[in-house]
């Protein structure tokens, strides 16, 4: 046993991490069958010893994956949520909710919230706090929830823009925030070295003040409360669930999902010109513009894709990390959804889908009220949900206008650090480019200040890198390393049957597809899409597909939002969905009640 242990030793010291070994005894001889990382042991943030958990915060904005330094450092800059109390582990960051669950409002509040989110999480976390002797031992201060969000401010505003119901109220509000874009990129243009950072970190806190204004959180406030009133309304009423999935259809001023209409205008250009198609099959970012241009029908894709990239070019799969590629870095990324597009979407236009939307939006508004209408009192209850619905149109659409905003400034900041990064790299401070994203924001500004960089730190921020890429996020854990896992409601789902949380209503059968990254799809006609999680960037594949299934999500995060305006029905948290359902098998999605079958 010593001989082993000390075999054991010496190939976790190879790989520099805690292994999963596999071996044999064969004749006195140990023989090592197979060695890898254990997935399984996820690391602890540092703490003062005391007893805390903590809920990934990954899990509630829908990116799961390790994030570099420089990506943490702006996550960091922005949280609104967790403020000091979040801390970072195997490459992901965690908020410390030990002191809202102290306190019985702070942990009423924020039990609403990750519902909200994420449903098996809310469920380990009611689980945990029925250990009584657990929750006493918990720290108490100053929690996430109680501090100064300023949401009293929003109350209002929020109901002044209720009782006005003027779409132009959004307009003006998106208009206001993008001059202040622009302005931002003019006087960013004009700085270099430590002005340009001290510039930077000033903006994120005034970015953060402008995201939760009352301007901006008021049409946030009152689109969540007409959702839910009409929902909850008219399932009383009628015994109808999640209305609000079809009434919500193709409304004004919804940057994520224009997006997606836009990339189908695109596919309509690219579709005519079989030369091009071709061509996008092996295309390369480094000459992707100049070849299409050699092409018959190039000139015009050209223009078709620069003018998409010129509005969305600043998104890509997992957005939240400044350091991943945008899709103006990186057009190629595209390809696979154009081609998607094209291969299951009838040649049509964004104008028609998104008109094809509001009629179907529009038709199920006159049913529910001529069906309100026939019940008692039905004159008064159909007013009141003709009122909400309304206002449902009028402001809904711009829940996602500000993570497009903070997103679309997150490049302004990238293009500007990495012009930094340049002359880092001229002055052979680093290897590339792309070291300066293991670098934490405070860090790369010393560097630029000093020209000094001790550049072992980054090699072993690579070494790092890669163990945490191998590794599964928790949804909650204590700082014993403990895990907490969640479980849904088994009742009334079918035997077999995969569970989920119903996000957008329907029933459909299809074709899985299991795609883990965004580049790699490959979606046909009557496709469901099978993947770990969404974020904004997948919104342009959702023309394509006919279901959604995710591991991760709740009620109101990307996938479910997007399923409902495009009337896809949706189930999201999952567990192990693209392990448990192959690529190639047919399923059926139970929206409505938020389950999966397995056919074949």
């Amino acid at each position: 046993m010593l001989q082993l242990e000390s075999i054991g030793r010496k190939i976790e010291a190879y790989f520099r991490c805690s292994q999963d070994i596999e071996w044999c005894l064969d004749e006195d001889e140990f023989y090592i069958v197979q060695s890898r990382p254990i997935t399984t042991l996820y690391p602890i943030p540092e703490s003062d010893g005391k007893n805390r958990i903590y809920m990934s915060m990954g899990h509630t904005q829908m990116m799961t994956d390790v994030i570099k330094p420089l990506g943490i450092s702006f996550i960091r800059f922005l949280s609104f949520w967790f403020g000091e109390n979040l801390e970072d582990a195997g490459g992901r960051l965690f908020g410390d909710i030990s002191y809202d669950l102290a306190s019985p409002i702070g942990r009423k509040i924020l039990m609403s919230n990750i519902g909200k989110a994420d449903a098996l999480m809310e469920n380990g976390l009611s689980n945990l706090m029925k250990r009584k002797d657990f929750v006493k031992t918990l720290p108490r201060g100053k929690g996430s929830i109680n501090s100064d969000t300023g949401a009293l401010s929003w109350i209002i505003p929020a109901i002044k823009t209720y009782l006005k119901n003027d779409l132009s109220v959004v307009e003006d509000q998106i208009r206001y925030n993008e001059r202040m874009i622009s302005d931002m990129e003019q006087r960013i243009e004009k700085l270099s070295g430590d002005e340009l950072f001290e510039f930077i970190l000033q903006d994120t806190k005034k970015l953060k003040t402008v995201l939760t204004s009352p301007e901006n959180m008021k049409l946030m406030v009152v689109g969540g409360f007409v959702s839910n009133w009409i929902n909850k309304k008219v399932e009383k009423w009628l015994g109808e669930k999640g209305v609000v999935d079809i009434l919500s259809k193709s409304v004004e001023n919804n940057v994520t999902t224009e997006m997606g209409f836009a990339l189908l205008d695109v596919a309509d250009v690219t579709r005519q010109y079989p030369a091009v198609i071709e061509y996008l099959r092996h295309a390369s970012d480094e000459n992707f513009f100049d070849d299409l241009l050699k092409l018959e029908g190039g000139k015009a894709v050209c223009i078709a894709v620069k003018g998409f990239l010129e509005k969305y070019g600043m998104r890509c799969p997992g957005e939240i990390d400044i350091t991943k590629p945008r899709w103006s870095e990186k057009p190629t990324a595209l390809v696979p959804v154009i081609l998607s597009n094209i291969k299951s979407v009838e040649q049509t236009t964004s104008t028609d889908k998104f008109e094809q939307g509001r009629l179907e939006a529009l038709a199920k508004e006159h049913e529910i009220l001529s069906r309100l209408k026939q019940l008692p009192g039905g004159k008064g209850k159909a007013k009141k949900v003709k009122k909400m619905i309304d206002v449902l149109r009028n402001v809904i659409g711009f829940r996602e206008y500000p993570k497009y905003s903070f997103i679309k400034r997150f490049q302004i900041y990238k293009e500007a650090l990495m012009k930094e990064a340049h002359i880092l790299l001229k002055k052979e401070l680093i290897k590339e480019v792309e070291d300066v994203y293991y670098l934490f924001f405070d860090e790369f500004r010393e560097v630029v200040r000093t020209h000094k960089l001790d550049y072992s730190i980054i090699d072993k921020r690579k070494e790092d890198y890669e163990v945490y890429e191998k590794l599964t996020p928790p949804r909650v854990m204590t700082s014993e390393g403990e895990i907490i896992s969640g479980q849904y409601n088994a009742d009334n789902i079918p035997k077999g049957a995969l569970i989920g949380v119903p996000v957008s209503s329907g029933i459909v059968e299809g074709t899985a597809r299991v795609v883990l990254k965004l580049e790699d799809a490959n979606i046909g006609e009557g496709d469901i899409l099978v993947t770990s999680f969404t974020d904004p960037s997948w919104t342009p594949l959702f023309v394509s597909i006919k279901g959604l299934v995710t591991e991760v999500g709740g009620l109101m995060t990307h996938g479910a939002v997007v399923t409902r305006e495009y009337g896809i029905p949706g189930v999201v948290g999952v567990e192990n969905a693209t392990k448990l359902i192959k690529d190639g098998q047919r399923i059926r999605v139970n929206g409505t009640e938020g389950y999966i079958e397995i056919l074949g």
